[in-house]
């Protein structure tokens, strides 16, 4: 009975950290020899990186990753390895996987499909490989088959999707791998996280290995590689139909390396059944990509605007969150190295010390502010353990205020002066947060949401004002809903008084009781509007047409908010242009540098909607 012990090794590597990416690699090999495996398979482009972006578009970057697959080749002695790199052939640049075995490289497999939608932009760096054909490559010297082949390892034999090429029906290169007999199919990956997603991975790879008749492993990247996207390090195999390998998503650790032996003992293994909860996928997905944004920027924490409301109130969580997973599963010493913090623990909860160290925190009060927000803001930063600073900022507004009602002859009123006298109170706060950010050495997180970048419910230069921007990404129904999960699940009490308030700007005088579903519609209804304006590309029309049948809101009422957020979307592109980088961590986004490119200057769906207006009548 032959018998085969492969391997998938997920890395979290950075793009130009060479020294780095090599060492993940060589420990996950000589990992992988402790274990027993003799065939092991890392990601798509583990070598340099998925994310390094226009840098596969020079010469001398592809030409120093096959220095670097050169140097691995002593460690390909008693196993064989399979890993991701770019190779250039003339003008051409390919996406591909090379296998070593002997201390040789036995051949050289490149994508055939790129991956072109919602992130991804492959078809800038790559180009797709032609099914079928295999060339020659020199290799320092040694000519080394390249292109569409199948290897063999123990008398199983072996071939490639490299990611998107599975994601292709009827044209994926599996079904030419099984017209070839092959026993295993591998696919590398470098694909981004995304809530619901591991799901939909599970179902591929099971359907696979029925369709194509074979065992199908799939191996993903791992980490915040790039500052962007999220790789889940997720790594899975079905035996026809069934799942039967799953690895720990999101881990931080700096490798992980999963076995399973194929034998014909592999029909009777139990299938494996997992759980899909979007709550902890958010939770640990953004809790590694601060970790690693963090550590990988060389930043000593973070520092952070706390209203005591429900946006900047996640975020503290988050970042105790990631303290207190971090340290879970690397333990106190590893932790600190890895995030390049000196720090001797004086306490017994050194979760809440190392919090206290990494996050700073500010309540920043207006003549506006509540008592509410503010004992909501100082009882969540003590709860958690973050340093908590609290001061006015009236003297500052009054200042600017003065000034330009001097300048211009006139007092300023709500009457007259709504947005004005809103905006100056949030973007005053701004430069002493990052005076304080500046002090720390520290990233100052920015707390807008997607709801808010699509109707621009947010100042300039403002609330928007950071480094990094964690929850962008995500809606603000979904925030809200996830704040009461994390006090009933993750054990947050502090968030008792974040979950009793009303969400509010808190920009204008008290006695307007201002809260943002006032200002612009219910967020449940932002959200469906939002996927299928945006998600679905649909036109207003189309929209009330189908919310009619969902909402129970008036005709009129629809037609308003559908009108409403269609003018604040078009109106608003220049300030989505100028949000400071965000993880992708749903299905689509609004960031314009990833995955949603609109016209700063647009004619606004004027047309678009007066069709809308006619409807009904």
């Amino acid at each position: 009975m032959s018998i085969l012990k492969i391997g998938g090794a997920t890395v979290n590597q950075t793009p130009l950290d060479w020294k780095g990416n090599s060492s993940n690699i060589v420990n996950a090999i000589d990992k992988a020899k402790s274990m027993g495996i003799e065939l092991l398979c890392f990601p798509e482009l583990a070598i340099t990186g998925y994310g390094s972006e226009d840098l596969f578009l020079s010469r001398w970057y592809p030409e120093k990753a096959l220095s670097q697959l050169k140097s691995l080749l002593p460690y390909a002695k008693d196993i064989s390895i399979c890993i991701g790199l770019p190779v250039r052939i003339g003008e051409a640049l390919y996406n591909c996987t090379a296998v070593l075995e002997d201390q040789k490289v036995k051949g050289i497999v490149a994508k055939q499909f790129l991956a072109i939608d919602g992130v991804h932009y492959e078809f800038r760096w790559f180009t797709p490989w032609e099914a079928g054909k295999i060339t020659s490559f020199d290799f320092f010297g040694e000519a080394v088959p390249f292109g569409d082949m199948i290897f063999s390892k123990n008398g199983f034999s072996y071939g490639f999707e490299i990611c998107e090429d599975a994601w292709r029906g009827d044209l994926r290169p599996g079904y030419r791998l099984k017209t070839r007999a092959v026993d295993l199919i591998f696919n590398p990956s470098a694909s981004h996280f995304a809530m619901g997603k591991s799901q939909l991975r599970e179902e591929l790879v099971s359907e696979s290995s029925i369709k194509l008749n074979a065992t199908y492993f799939y191996v993903n990247l791992l980490g915040n590689e790039a500052g962007r996207m999220i790789f889940d390090g997720e790594t899975l195999l079905a035996h026809q139909g069934k799942l039967l390998l799953k690895n720990k998503l999101l881990s931080f650790k700096p490798y992980q390396v999963n076995a399973f032996e194929i034998s014909s003992l592999i029909r009777e293994l139990p299938e494996i059944k997992s759980d899909h909860d979007k709550n902890l996928e958010f939770t640990s997905a953004i809790t590694l990509a601060l970790f690693d944004y963090m550590r990988k920027s060389r930043s000593k924490g973070f520092v952070l605007s706390l209203s005591g409301g429900a946006d900047s109130s996640s975020i503290a969580v988050l970042v105790a969150e990631m303290v207190r997973r971090g340290v879970e599963e690397l333990g106190i010493e590893t932790f600190l190295k890895q995030a390049h913090l000196t720090l001797e623990i004086k306490t017994s909860n050194p979760t809440k010390e190392i919090t206290e160290h990494l996050l700073t925190t500010a309540y920043q009060g207006s003549d506006n502010s509540s008592c509410e927000t503010l004992n909501s803001a100082k009882s969540l930063a003590e709860s958690l353990g973050a340093t908590f600073y609290n001061w006015k900022i009236s003297e500052e507004v009054s200042s600017y205020t003065q000034k330009i009602e001097h300048a211009i002859g006139r007092e300023l009123t709500w009457a007259k002066d709504d947005i004005t006298l809103q905006n100056i109170q949030a973007r005053v706060r701004a430069p002493i947060i990052w005076m304080l950010a500046n002090l720390n050495n520290a990233l100052l997180l920015a707390t807008s949401n997607r709801s808010e970048g699509d109707v621009g419910y947010a100042t300039m230069d403002g609330d928007t004002s950071g480094s990094i921007s964690p929850i962008a990404a995500v809606d603000k129904h979904f925030i809200l809903q996830w704040l009461q999960w994390a006090e009933k699940h993750l054990g947050y009490s502090g968030l008792e008084k974040v979950n009793s308030l009303q969400p509010t700007a808190e920009l204008r005088p008290q006695d307007q009781h201002q809260t943002d579903e006032e200002d612009l519609m219910p967020y449940p209804v932002i959200v469906e509007i939002e996927k299928l304006a945006i998600r679905e590309r649909r036109n207003p029309k189309d929209i009330y047409l189908i919310l009619q049948q969902e909402l129970d809101l008036p005709n009129v009422q629809l037609k308003n908010y559908i009108s409403k957020f269609f003018r604040l979307w078009s109106r608003n592109q220049w300030k989505r242009e100028r949000l400071a980088p965000s993880f992708h961590l749903d299905d689509f986004n609004v960031d314009p540098k990833t995955w949603c490119r609109f016209p700063i200057l647009s004619g606004g769906f004027t047309e678009e909607l007066h069709e809308l207006d006619q409807l009904d009548q």
